[in-house]
C-alpha cells in the first residue's frame, strides 16, 4: 500500500478514482520567496528555541517551581513550544527550501512530530488558562482543587492525547484514497477538518476562560476605584488581577494574531481549490506560529517575578561556580514581590501575601 500509494503520487495518475498530486505541487515558494523564509524560519527558530530552552531549565532547575502547578503547566507550554521550534524549522525549511523528499513514513513522521507541538502548545495554553480561572475564582480552595498530581495527570493526559490526534495519519490515515489537502502532502481533507474543529474548539475554551478571568479582574478595578482613598483588605490581590487583565489581553492578541491567519487559510482550502498565490501565502503564515511559540516565553516568562527571580539566582549560582569563588557565601537573589502567574503562600519583600498559593516545596 505505501509503495503504491507513493509511487502514485509521484506520477501524478489517476486509477480506481484516486487522484494525487506530486510533492513539487507543495513546493509553491520562488527562489528569492524560498531565501526571505529560510533566513526569517532559521532566526525565529533559534530565538525560540534559545527562549524556550532558558524557560523550561529554569523551571526544572528550580524545587519551588517544578513543584506548583502553574509553573508545571508553563513548563508543559515551554517544552511543546522547545518542541515545535526544533521540529518546525528544521522540517518547514528542509521541505520549501531544500525541496527535501522522504518516504511516506518519515514523511508522515516529521508532520505528526510538528502537529503534536503545536497541539501540546495550545493545550498547555488552555491548562494555564484553568489554572488561572481556579486560581482567581475559587481561591480559598484552590491550593485543594488543584494539587501537583492532579495537574501532572492533567498533563499526562493532554500530551497522551496530542500524540494520539498528530499521529493518526502515521498509523494509517492518509489521503490514499481520500482527496489529499492541498496545504499538507498525504493529509486528507477530513482529518485537517478534525484537527480543525479541536483547535477551534481549545481556542474558544481559552477565550471563554480568559473572559471569566477579566471579568472578575474587572470588578477588581470597579473595587479599586470605589476604595482608592484608604486601604482595604485584598487591595494587594485587586492590583494584581488589574495587571492579570493586561497580560491576559496580550495573551490573547498574540494568540489570535499568530494563529488566525494560517487556520482561515486551513479551512478556506477544506471549501475550494487554491491557488499559487493563497498556497505561498500559507507559507509565511504558518511561520506566526512560531512567532507565538517565540513570544511565549517572553509573556508567561519576563512577566512573571518567580521565575525572574530564579532566573537571577542561576545567574548568580554560574557566576559564583565560574567567576566569583569568593561569592560561596550568598545563596539567592533578592526575591520580588507580588508575581503574576501564581504564589506560594508566602509574604513578599513588601510583606504583602502573595495570593493563590500553590503547594510548597
Amino acid at each position: 500500500m505505501e509503495t503504491a500509494c507513493w509511487g502514485l503520487r509521484w506520477v501524478n495518475s489517476s486509477e480506481g478514482g484516486m487522484e494525487f498530486s506530486p510533492m513539487e505541487d507543495y513546493m509553491v515558494l520562488s527562489a528569492s520567496e524560498a531565501v526571505v523564509v529560510g533566513v526569517l524560519c532559521t532566526l525565529l527558530g533559534l530565538l525560540s528555541t534559545v527562549e524556550n530552552a532558558a524557560l523550561f531549565y529554569l523551571i526544572v532547575a528550580s524545587r519551588r517551581l517544578r513543584g506548583k502547578p502553574s509553573y508545571l503547566f508553563i513548563g508543559s507550554l515551554a517544552g511543546a513550544d522547545l518542541l515545535a521550534s526544533l521540529v518546525f524549522t528544521c522540517n518547514f525549511v528542509i521541505f520549501h527550501v531544500f525541496h527535501g523528499k522522504d518516504t511516506i513514513t518519515r514523511f508522515l513522521l516529521k508532520i505528526g512530530s510538528v502537529t503534536l507541538a503545536f497541539t501540546a502548545s495550545v493545550g498547555s495554553l488552555l491548562l494555564t488558562a484553568a489554572d488561572r480561572y481556579l486560581c482567581l475564582l475559587y481561591p480559598p480552595t484552590y491550593k485543594t482543587l488543584l494539587t501537583r498530581d492532579r495537574a501532572l495527570v492533567a498533563l499526562g493526559v493532554m500530551w497522551v492525547l496530542s500524540a494520539f490526534l498528530s499521529f493518526l495519519p502515521l498509523m494509517g490515515w492518509t489521503c490514499c484514497p481520500k482527496p489529499c489537502s492541498e496545504l499538507f502532502p498525504l493529509i486528507p481533507n477530513d482529518y485537517l477538518l478534525g484537527w480543525l474543529l479541536i483547535i477551534i474548539l481549545l481556542f474558544t475554551s481559552i477565550i471563554y476562560i480568559y473572559g471569566r478571568v477579566l471579568w472578575k479582574a474587572h470588578q477588581h478595578t470597579a473595587s479599586l476605584a470605589e476604595h482608592q482613598q484608604r486601604q482595604v483588605p485584598g487591595m494587594t490581590q485587586m492590583r494584581l488581577d488589574v495587571r492579570l487583565a493586561k497580560t491576559l489581553v496580550l495573551v490573547l492578541a498574540v494568540l489570535l494574531l499568530c494563529w488566525l491567519p494560517a487556520l482561515i487559510l486551513m479551512g478556506y482550502s477544506l471549501v475550494t481549490s487554491l491557488s499559487r498565490q493563497v498556497k505561498e501565502a500559507f507559507a509565511f503564515c504558518s511561520m506566526l506560529c512560531l512567532v507565538n511559540s517565540m513570544v511565549n516565553p517572553l509573556i508567561y516568562g519576563l512577566r512573571s517575578g518567580a521565575i525572574r527571580s530564579s532566573a537571577h539566582h542561576r545567574l548568580a549560582h554560574w557566576r559564583k561556580f565560574l567567576c566569583k569563588p569568593d561569592l560561596q557565601g550568598k545563596e539567592e537573589a533578592p526575591r520580588s514581590s507580588v508575581t503574576e502567574t501564581e504564589a506560594d503562600g508566602k509574604f513578599t519583600s513588601d510583606h504583602t501575601p502573595e495570593p493563590c498559593a500553590a503547594p510548597t516545596d
